[in-house]
């Protein structure tokens, strides 16, 4: 089994701290696929603060005899987005993306290639962004052995000659354990540790310490399932954040999640936030 990317390093301890949780935001979000075979993505959201609505859609075709896919995006900032996949056809492991975006009203164009290559031991890729100053190149290596893994990643921009960023990452991964470690541009430091303590509980540990602001942040998060329709999350972190999440299943194809955070440091003095999601699947 090939290694995680280096964007999934650790994903398992940061998704009990984002999925579930949608507070600040009324959101709805409708799936379907045609009978052939392209899938629509409909989203929505309001902004509970500030009442802006922002929306999207996508639409996403798989020609899985030539190993092709298709998407294309729209939003309510008025970009338009395409992206044309081809994996598992030059050679075995290797993906290559071409993804182009346009926004009609500045005539803003960007373009990008992205290219990625897995196998039992290795999982890495080489993306450029074509800039107006000059292109800018990011690449990443996870190398994975016995459960150990190691990455490395980094952004180089071309017009100032330079690395934008710079990143190392150690982890193990046990199946129900993962430890992940990290060390961003040499500032911050950061570390995770997530464990599947049976078929209905999840627990994870996420900390940070940032050498400039010297500022440290932990943070403690589980879910759980109540059953086969249900399931409950909550997250706490050292600024007394405390989130708290409701996730139901109302019938096939309409999952709806309530979410909080609850300011523990002002609890009298409010600034409290409420989040409505509701997901439809046909």
């Amino acid at each position: 089994m090939a290694p995680p990317s280096y964007a999934d390093l650790g994903k398992s301890s940061r998704d009990l701290f984002s999925k579930g949780y949608n507070y600040g935001f009324f959101k709805l979000e409708c799936k379907t696929k045609t009978s052939k075979g392209v899938s629509l993505t409909t989203s929505g959201n309001s902004n509970s603060e500030s009442g802006k609505v922002n929306g999207s859609l996508e639409t996403k075709y798989k020609w899985e005899e030539y190993g092709m896919t298709f998407s294309e995006k729209w939003n309510t900032d008025n970009i338009l987005a395409t992206e044309i996949t081809v994996e598992d056809q030059i050679a075995k492991g290797l993906k290559v993306s071409f993804d182009t975006s346009f926004a009609p009203q500045t005539g803003k164009r960007s373009g990008k290639i992205k290219t990625g290559y897995k196998n039992d031991y290795i999982n890495g890729g080489v993306d450029v962004d074509f800039e107006f100053a000059g292109p800018t190149v990011h690449g990443a290596l996870v190398l994975g052995y016995m459960g150990w893994l190691a990455g490395y990643q980094m952004s180089f921009d071309t017009s100032k000659s330079k690395l934008s960023r710079s990143n190392f990452a150690v982890g193990y991964s046990a199946g129900d354990f993962t430890l992940h470690t990290n060390v961003n541009d040499g500032t911050e430091f950061c570390g995770s540790i997530y464990q599947h303590v049976n078929p209905k509980l999840d627990i994870g540990v996420n900390l940070s310490w940032t050498s400039n602001s010297n500022v440290t942040r932990f943070g403690l998060g589980g879910k759980y399932i109540l059953d086969s329709d249900t399931s409950v999350s909550a997250k706490i972190n050292n600024s007394s954040q405390l989130g708290l999440g409701y996730s139901q299943k109302l019938r096939d194809g309409v999952v709806m999640t309530l979410s909080t955070l609850v300011e523990g440091k002002n609890f009298n003095a409010g600034g409290h936030k409420l989040g409505l999601g509701l997901e439809l699947s046909a």
